[in-house]
């Protein structure tokens, strides 16, 4: 990689906005302060990261129902997320969307997405797009191991390889479809390999080496700009909490919950960080520092955001 110390620094400390984010997510809906459903992104932080960084203005993002990693690695505004975790009128969606379905266009955010693999087709149509008008522009969609087995990921890549769309297809791979095993429900042990069928490139990586997914993004987004079409990348990790919050877990071992967080991906980079002199001991609880401060004012700002109006009810639900 060929990063500066200052670009280093901005990724590092997107991955610690994600997870602080989480943390707090998951303590607010526990306090019963946030309604709906909450996933939370915890543990899988080098995927998301590692895969916006090689994304540009003009691209395309389709999300997932555990899309908060996702924005925030994309630009999202923390106070903006929070509000529409709350239900306020000052959320990305005025408060209609809630925790799955959080959309920013002005970052090429399509949204999250409470169907699961629905955003696959979403992002084979931006890419069809960025290819329509030219524009060098690409789209990603991330999505898990049990959207795999839908028939939106084989359309997708389906379309995509047929047309040589400037996709990428990025599935992040925690082992579990909800609470059941990748081995128990597909006769393979890397998704990836599935990207043989449809006659494109297909690669495994460790999701939480921010390096690695990094490299391998790096890879596909210029192949899909120089028109040479889609990438299958399919990172292996896992999240930390349950499917969603309030998941009892009881389908894993804390013996195999332990032996991944001792692969944190943020402990990782940290280690890798100051073995490389970009930052010190002391530098890096200051970006914690500073990172906590962001997210208390965004809370504050969402807890301190009007509800949203009987009159709003209809408000951006239909077009003229």
């Amino acid at each position: 990689m060929t990063l500066s110390k200052e670009r280093l620094l901005e990724l590092y400390k997107k991955m610690v906005t994600i997870r602080q984010f989480e943390e707090n997510a998951a303590e607010l809906f526990a306090n019963g302060e946030i309604p709906g459903f909450v996933h939370l992104y915890i543990g899988e932080e080098a995927t998301a990261v590692g895969v916006m960084a090689n994304l540009e203005a003009g691209d395309y993002i389709a999300s997932t129902h555990r899309g908060h990693g996702h924005l925030i690695a994309r630009g999202g505004d923390v106070k903006l997320m929070y509000a529409e975790l709350f239900g306020r009128k000052t959320g990305y969606c005025k408060g209609k969307g809630g925790s799955m379905h959080i959309a920013d266009m002005s970052l090429g955010f399509l949204g999250a997405n409470g169907i699961v693999g629905a955003g696959l087709p979403l992002a084979a149509g931006a890419a069809f797009a960025c290819k329509y008008r030219g524009d060098n522009g690409v789209a990603v969609c991330f999505f898990g191991d049990g959207a795999s087995n839908r028939g939106t990921l084989h359309e997708a890549l389906n379309l995509a390889s047929i047309w040589k769309l400037p996709a990428i297809f990025v599935c992040e791979n925690n082992m579990y479809g909800i609470s059941m095993r990748q081995e128990h429900h597909q006769n393979i042990k890397d998704v990836a390999d599935r990207a043989s069928a449809y006659g494109i490139p297909g690669i495994s990586v460790d999701g939480n080496d921010l390096f690695a997914v990094y490299e391998a993004a790096e890879e596909a987004v210029k192949r899909a700009r120089q028109g040479d079409g889609p990438t299958l990348i399919e990172c292996k990790t896992y999240r930390w909490r349950g499917h969603f919050e309030g998941d009892p877990t009881v389908y894993r071992t804390d013996e195999e919950l332990e032996a991944w967080k001792k692969k944190d991906p943020i402990k990782r980079v940290k280690k890798r960080l100051l073995d490389m002199g970009v930052f010190t001991e002391e530098e890096d609880m200051a970006i914690w520092e500073e990172v906590k401060k962001e997210i208390q004012e965004g809370i504050e700002f969402a807890k301190n955001s009007p509800l949203p109006d009987e009159a709003d009810l209809l408000e951006d639900v239909y077009c003229d």
